[in-house]
């Protein structure tokens, strides 16, 4: 079981990196405005840059994955991890900083599908929750580190070369990262779907399942879904309708409750509220701190009161919270107390959407197929960050309060969906699930 774990938490700290390089930009947008002269648009383009990068990374990521296995391929993303890293610090020009960050977002998109797939073909149905969920604790915590980063590399006195070196500092996880994939198999349930048998009982072994039934269950049901990988062949909208429409609907609401271009701009926010550039790197780490709390308290209970419940308590804190902070931002109260709705929808979002979204995408698709599902889940959820997150700053210009309004609207809107139409995930076989669903 120790080997198991530890396949887990190396394939976990793609999140690490997923978190570092979405928010580590958060710290340096002021600072390419002075350096680069970049208006709104500009600033923008270069957030939303790494973003086009990852929603191509999660679409193409799928069939390689199924194909490969998803350790071999989420090799190439630690790579580009670590190309992006290196050369965002030694751009020379706007452009080279745009196409840096672009490989970056490759990195970024294809380890959010290749990732979540991994843990969940080989966590045990009693921990998958917590298990995949170790993947989105790692993202909360590399969105930590990097406000943490931010607010260290800023207190250097650095002067134009500061933004350079808080990007330089995503190198080094990235070569972490790619040395340690070099210790861990491939999925037993991918081998076997490949017709490995031998080596997937291999791996089973050395993961402590060996002779358990639930194992030698799992791996016959692989080697089923091998033979019929040619009569589904791919994504068919007629077999797998459900699954698709229900990633689909979690990918646009995660990024509808406006996480990620809160993130991205947080220094931003707080500096329209009011508050001084040191002000505002302290305001980012309550906030990340917040946010790695409420993961982690999320991690603990999800496999007991189940993906749903956590989502629909979620839709309730977060409108609670993203209320008061358009009311805030529009000039109705003080700007004060923008830190606390800030906290409230931080917390509420980790708690819910944070800890599921994961692991609900990758608990509902049959092994064939279940790389090419979350790259349609991933690939969604990152088309909507592009899109909000190239467009929040224009929005922001003309009413800071408006997006908030939005945000707020679909939390709620989330809370009805979630009640009529999810299924509960919690403590269900991968392959029993991919019956259920099966249209």
């Amino acid at each position: 079981m120790v080997f198991l774990f530890l396949s887990i938490a190396t394939a976990a700290l793609a999140g690490l990196l997923f978190g570092f390089d979405t928010a580590v930009i958060a710290g340096v947008t002021g600072d390419l405005r002075m350096v680069m002269g970049l208006s709104p648009g500009a600033v923008g383009v270069t957030v939303s840059s790494a973003l086009v990068g990852t929603c191509i990374g999660a679409l193409g990521a799928g069939r390689p994955g199924d194909r490969y296995g998803s350790r071999d391929c989420l090799r190439v993303m630690a790579l580009l991890y670590l190309v992006s890293g290196v050369g965002s610090a030694c751009a020379w020009n706007w452009p080279s900083l745009v196409f840096f960050r672009f490989i970056g977002g490759l990195g970024i998109g294809g380890s959010s599908v290749l990732a979540p797939v991994y843990i969940a073909e080989i966590a045990p149905p009693r921990r998958r929750g917590a298990l995949v969920g170790l993947f989105q604790l790692n993202i909360v915590l590399g969105i930590l580190v990097a406000y943490l980063s931010n607010y260290a590399v800023g207190g250097l006195g650095l002067g134009d070369a500061e933004w350079r070196w808080k990007l330089a500092v995503t190198a080094l996880p990235s070569a972490v990262f790619l040395a340690l994939l070099a210790f861990i198999p491939h999925s037993p349930r991918w081998l076997a779907t490949k017709g490995r048998v031998e080596a997937a009982a291999a791996v089973l072994r050395r993961m402590g399942m060996a002779g358990v039934d639930a194992a030698a269950q799992a791996l016959a049901s692989a080697r089923r879904e091998g033979a019929r990988r040619e009569e589904e062949g791919r994504l068919s909208w007629r077999r797998h309708r459900r699954p698709i429409l229900l990633a689909v609907s979690l990918a646009l609401f995660n990024q509808f409750s406006g996480i990620n271009a809160i993130l991205y701009y947080l220094n931003d926010i707080f500096t329209a509220a009011g508050f001084g550039k040191v002000s505002a790197d302290l305001q980012s780490v309550a906030v990340g701190a917040t946010n790695l709390l409420f993961t982690g308290v999320a991690m603990t209970v999800i496999d007991r009161a189940g993906r749903k419940t956590l989502l629909l308590i979620g839709a309730v804190g977060m409108t609670a919270s993203l209320a008061p902070a358009a009311l805030i931002l529009s000039g109705v109260g003080g700007g004060a107390y923008l830190i606390w709705a800030l906290l409230g929808f931080i917390a509420s979002f980790a708690f819910s959407q944070g800890a599921v979204i994961w692991v609900y995408i990758a608990e509902i698709f049959p092994t064939a197929v279940r790389a090419r599902g979350q790259s349609l889940g991933s690939a969604t959820h990152w088309l909507a960050n592009a899109f909000l997150s190239g467009v929040f700053p224009l929005v922001a210009t003309y009413s800071k309060g408006a997006p908030f309004f939005l945000f707020a609207a679909m939390m709620a809107v989330q809370f009805v969906v979630v009640l009529l139409f999810f299924p509960e995930t919690k403590r269900v076989s991968l392959e029993e699930m991919a019956e259920r669903l099966e249209t």
